[in-house]
């Protein structure tokens, strides 16, 4: 009878370890859906068929409350990420639903954030990342690099109108770092150049990825870029293939 009770008792154990598995790995699912759709928490309006439920930031305290490990969090966000860069690529989403998106990954990164500064989720790299000298624009470097971070890197954001002398400086002070250029005016194209040139003459092993109205894949070769890119997938795509090490 002991015996029967003990093996009853066993499988119970084992029935619940199951049990709790599907159950993170829902949750985990479930954050990547919400950063898929842009559901940034449950009093966020939007999604409309989506109203009144959890999203991204109260099923991610759930999951670290859970014990769920912040690396399947983060890949579950990277996944979502993915998805929505793609239906972007596509033509499928456009701006705002991207922009959502990366607000639903901020809303995650804020519990994330403690795990990465103690050094037990570690960056995919740093991505350094401004708008040339001469340009103002962001709205596009900004995009990218919401959805850069969201796919695991840290973004060093350096703004708007951007001189060669803080791009060099701050690649000295991060080593091993990839580098972003944004431009939207054609007469900034010229410091674009000049930057990326300047940037290869003093650290040629340094990544470099330029996108931009004015610019294409011609123009980025003639400069001397590693990369181009006319979409924020496409520069997650090219950084994740360059696999920086920190």
């Amino acid at each position: 009878m002991e015996k029967k009770l003990s093996s009853s008792n066993r499988i119970k154990s084992d029935d619940i370890k199951i049990i709790k598995v599907f159950q993170m790995k829902d949750l985990a699912e479930r954050i990547g859906y919400c950063i898929e759709r842009g559901k940034i928490n449950k009093s966020s309006p939007y999604p409309n068929d989506m109203q009144g439920q959890d999203g991204a930031d109260e099923l991610t305290k759930q999951a670290l409350d859970a014990a769920l490990g912040p690396d399947v969090i983060l890949q579950a966000c990277n996944n979502g990420m993915q998805r929505i860069g793609e239906k972007f690529s596509r033509n499928e989403v456009f701006v705002p639903e991207l922009l959502m998106a990366a607000k639903a990954m901020n809303a995650v990164m804020t519990h994330l954030k403690p795990f990465f500064q103690a050094g037990s989720v570690k960056a995919k790299g740093k991505f350094v990342i401004g708008t040339v000298a001469g340009d103002l624009h962001d709205i596009g470097k900004n995009l990218v690099a919401m959805v850069v971070e969201g796919n695991g890197w840290e973004i060093i954001d350096l703004g708007v109108d951007v001189k060669t002398e803080k791009f060099i400086e701050t690649i000295r002070n991060n080593p091993g770092c990839a580098v972003g250029l944004s431009a939207l005016l054609t007469t900034t194209m010229a410091n674009m150049s000049k930057i990326v040139q300047e940037i290869k003459n003093q650290f040629p092993a340094t990544s470099v990825i330029v996108g931009g109205a004015p610019l294409s894949k011609e123009a980025a070769r003639k400069m001397g870029a590693d990369g181009y890119s006319s979409d924020p997938q496409g520069a997650v795509a090219f950084l994740n293939s360059i696999q920086i090490v920190t």
